[in-house]
């Protein structure tokens, strides 16, 4: 992976990649916005819609790359276009999802209201730029950094944990706790949104070093049946998941705790830092008690959940949610 600083290192990293006709893979808020692209799509939508990557696929006809800018809904698009078409994907997060270091992608069919996996995209270059995130808002803010915070703690515990995700997974989880509370405090501190931008960076590459546990199996099945922000489900079932692992994994959510600032309770410094984003329970996004044993089954599929250090029976999940709820 190339990763650049500033978008003053666009056209070279283009350049570099080879790529003289990318199509632009946005959403409408940034669709004006002057970045060199040889075309454009500005259909992104939450979630991934199947349409929406047909769309962009039709837009990509004649395009040698495909340039993501967004969140992580974008770059997923750019994604999943990639992976059907070939094409090298760059991508310029405005958010700190970090969906920019994975080769998977999450479409989801609304008909059928799940989140369905795949993988096999050309994720070539990422490029960095504090600047786009000072406009975020501060729930967005909030989300996609508690997401970035998921991807850290998680990576430390999966199946697929490995020493050097380890370090990123560390790193970036100091970076978030510490940065987080000054972005919601001052969403235009420059110097806190470079910090949390670094921190999910880190995170991304645990991410892909690693692979997902639990608390992103609930998020998003949660997510694929309601259409809620991935970031905000995170928020609120990364603590019952680190709860959960506590007997298995306890060393390592340690580890994690002692890189957010509290060794004792790692999964209560979670909720404080989500509380501050505004994000508590699962009734206040929407999700109806009812549901939650079917949210449960569909969880206990997903390959996160199975990636999990300790097994997860549906009956389990649902009371995980129950507790969340």
């Amino acid at each position: 992976m190339i990763v650049r600083w500033g978008l003053q290192s666009y056209p070279d990293l283009l350049a570099e990649l080879g790529i003289q006709e990318p199509l632009l893979v946005t959403t409408r808020r940034w669709e004006g916005f002057d970045l060199p692209a040889a075309r454009r799509y500005s259909g992104v939508r939450r979630h991934v819609p199947r349409d929406t990557v047909e769309e962009a696929t039709a837009a990509a006809e004649g395009a040698d790359g495909l340039v993501g800018l967004g969140g992580g809904s974008a770059i997923d698009t750019a994604k999943a276009v990639s992976a059907g078409t070939g094409l090298p994907v760059v991508s310029i997060p405005t958010t700190y999802s970090g969906a920019e270091w994975t080769r998977g992608f999450g479409v989801r069919d609304e008909e059928g209201g799940v989140k369905l996996g795949g993988g096999g995209a050309r994720v070539e270059g990422i490029v960095y730029d504090t600047e786009l995130t000072l406009g975020l808002p501060e729930g967005e803010s909030g989300g996609t950094a508690l997401n970035a915070l998921a991807h850290a703690a998680e990576a430390l515990y999966v199946k697929g944990r490995n020493p050097e995700a380890d370090r990123e997974a560390l790193a970036g989880a100091r970076l978030i706790a510490s940065s987080l509370p000054r972005v919601l405090a001052d969403g235009r501190d420059r110097e806190a949104r470079r910090e949390l931008l670094e921190g999910a960076m880190h995170a991304g590459a645990a991410l892909a070093g690693a692979g997902l546990g639990l608390g992103h199996a609930m998020a998003q099945a949660l997510g694929g049946r309601y259409g809620v922000s991935h970031g905000a489900l995170n928020a609120v079932c990364l603590p019952p998941a680190l709860r959960f692992n506590e007997p298995v994994a306890a060393a390592e959510i340690a580890r994690f705790g002692e890189a957010i600032g509290n060794a004792d309770d790692p999964p209560a410094k979670v909720e404080e830092l989500a509380r501050l984003a505004g994000f508590e329970r699962l009734r206040d996004l929407g999700v109806p008690e009812a549901d939650l044993p079917l949210v449960a089954e569909a969880t206990a599929e997903r390959a996160g959940a199975k990636a999990n250090p300790r097994p997860a029976s549906a009956a389990e999940i649902a009371d995980l949610l129950r507790g969340v709820w």
